[in-house]
């Protein structure tokens, strides 16, 4: 037999988690695994010496927003999340996703992070935009969770509660984007306006969910002192209902909540105990990036561009946003501003620019978001890096890396979360390399089979024959988050990353949950 590719010599790392790596040759061809084991006799198109190298199945990185961000679009190749070895990516988090589109306020949670106005929507059913992203060819796959806050959009515009009828339809709407190929609902609590109204919509929505056998990931209310409740009401409604559960980015926000972070985890400990399926995601830095929006009450982030321009412009109004602030307690000195409209403040902290301006740090705060249309990101070490090694130890956690697909001239323009560039690798290095948390087998299993098991995905995540030529060779030694020390990558077996160079495959396919293929 003739195989596109061999790769000879490497060690392999399986994805299962049961096996340390162990030497073998390994077989492609076309799209597929062919064979591992002893292949000195064949012969192939390709034969890739990868002595002293490691070869593993391609990253799964659950939490992404390349979609909520265009980059899918913008950024075909995804070049960021490639060159870290991710070869798939989930979007719609957060409880926005970019289908269904029926009416335009669908759109709406987005403008946190994109200007609605300048892009082209053509589609109307999660399948169209399936479709849509299929017909881009993009480097690396791409699968979808739909947004529970896009799907409300879609019937309620912004009216707080739905009534029978319009929870019908809402429920509909999720069951069809489900047929169309979502891996499950996202549902951010952050901008809920009560969890106690939105309740019984919720349990209904979860049983189409159980019924579909997907799963429902968590923005949890609130990352800092109100952390024990936001994951308690995770676990509760989880053995209510009985479904899947994920904690999409879970971490401890400040001093306050640093303290409470084990206590939550053992609550999340018990919850599995009793036999609740419950997961979560975290990336591997002590520093956040978020939009600066998100320090604001869930009155005001629920308005749409105009209606928060309007409240900010009446005195009584900002007043009250002010004065929430102040209750936060922020650390204004080490919140450094990311991405906003007036370019010279990029990479000044709030409180550097509040002594350059003359105004509050909170007035300051409400002026960069006016004057950046509320699309100001900011950084925020915030997470205490001895919660992240606590974390990365639990059987139920996942790397991800909550971060964006970009070009790589985009790494030194601006300042971008270093998670989008190299989470991954980084996480080798930390977690196996310098601290000896983690066995090379287990590292690799968070990033590969367990977030394929998590999400259903069939025929990736691990180095089995028959599976996908999912495939990342890298060097044991030499990997890190610059990131370094990927060599080869793999999409649907070809060759995507060669010699740190990119070439001109764009295998990548978008993954429907329940076709055929996957």
């Amino acid at each position: 037999m003739k195989y596109s590719t061999i790769i000879k010599n490497g060690f392999i790392v399986d994805g299962t988690g049961n096996k340390a790596p162990y030497q073998a040759d390994l077989g492609i061809k076309k799209e597929k695994i062919e064979k591992i084991g002893d292949l000195k006799n064949e012969k192939a198109d390709l034969v890739l010496d990868a002595t002293d190298l490691y070869i593993s199945p391609g990253f799964i990185d659950i939490t992404t927003h390349s979609d909520k961000y265009w980059t899918i679009f913008s950024e075909p190749t995804q070049e960021s999340f490639l060159r870290q070895g991710i070869t798939t990516i989930i979007g719609g988090h957060g409880g926005s996703s970019l289908s269904p589109i029926i009416k335009k306020e669908s759109l709406e949670p987005l403008s946190m992070w994109l200007d609605v106005s300048q892009i082209n929507t053509n589609w109307k059913s999660t399948k169209e935009f399936l479709d849509e992203v299929e017909e881009k060819k993009l480097s690396i796959n791409f699968a979808t969770f739909v947004g529970h806050e896009t799907l409300r959009k879609n019937i309620l515009g912004n009216k707080p509660q739905a009534s029978k009828e319009e929870l019908e339809k809402i429920n509909n709407l999720l069951e069809k984007s489900l047929e169309d190929g979502s891996f499950g609902l996202s549902v951010n609590f952050g901008t809920q306006y009560s969890y106690e109204n939105s309740k019984k919509e919720l349990l209904k929505l979860f049983n189409t969910v159980a019924q579909k056998n997907t799963l429902v990931s968590y923005h949890i209310t609130n990352e800092g002192s109100d952390l024990l409740p936001s994951v308690s009401k995770i676990i509760s409604l989880a053995r209510e209902t009985k479904i899947k559960s994920h904690i999409a980015h879970l971490k401890a926000l400040g001093k306050k909540a640093w303290g409470e972070f084990e206590k939550a985890l053992d609550m999340v400990g018990q919850a599995q105990k009793e036999g609740l399926k419950i997961s979560c995601d975290f990336f591997p830095y002590t520093s956040t990036g978020s939009n600066l929006a998100e320090f604001l009450p869930i009155w005001f982030l629920r308005e749409n561009k105009e209606g928060k321009i309007k409240i900010l412009k009446d005195k009584n109004n900002k007043q009250a946003l002010i004065d929430h602030l102040e209750t936060l307690t922020l650390h204004y000195e080490k919140i450094i501003i990311a991405s906003a409209k007036q370019k010279r403040i990029i990479g000044k902290s709030i409180n550097q620019i509040s002594q350059n301006t003359g105004l509050s740090e909170e007035e300051t705060l409400l002026s960069i978001l006016e004057t950046s249309e509320f699309r100001a990101t900011i950084f925020n070490n915030t997470v205490l890096e001895k919660n992240i090694d606590i974390l990365s130890k639990k059987p139920y956690s996942m790397v991800s890396s909550n971060g964006i697909g970009y070009s790589k001239i985009h790494q030194h323009q601006g300042t971008p979360h270093p998670r989008s560039f190299g989470a991954f690798p980084k996480a080798l290095r930390d977690f196996v390399i310098n601290k000896n948390n983690l066995r090379w087998e287990t590292a690799v299993y968070k990033m590969t089979g367990l977030p394929a098991q998590t999400l259903n995905i069939n025929n990736r995540g691990t180095l089995e024959e028959g599976s996908f030529a999912d495939i990342v060779v890298f060097n044991p030694i030499e990997i890190n988050g610059a990131p370094n020390g990927i060599p080869y990558v793999f999409v649907n077996g070809a060759l995507t990353l060669a010699e740190n160079s990119l070439t001109k495959a764009s295998e990548g396919k978008v993954i429907r949950k329940k076709t055929r293929d996957d």
